[in-house]
């Protein structure tokens, strides 16, 4: 991880990820959220918007994807509006 001026991590993916997708750490805290992919097709990027204020000591560690991302699934309405 690498902390860019505009106040995003950039991360270096060892995996396929999708935008929107959550970022955690070994001990499953929330770390960071994937706005976009960018770079090369073989060795992609993602740039992630802080999820948390001390985002400081995270930065050279790894990271990992959750398993789900609750902006991924569908969203559940309880009723219709007429």
């Amino acid at each position: 991880m690498h902390l860019a001026g505009s106040g995003r991590v950039i991360v270096q993916l060892s995996t396929k990820l999708m935008e929107g997708q959550i970022l955690c750490d070994e001990k499953g805290t929330r770390v960071a959220k994937v706005m976009e992919l960018i770079g090369p097709v073989n060795r992609p990027f993602a740039s992630a918007a802080p999820l948390t204020n001390s985002i400081k000591k995270y930065i050279g560690k790894s990271v990992f994807a959750s398993e789900y991302s609750p902006d991924n699934l569908k969203k559940k309405f309880r009723r219709q509006r007429r």
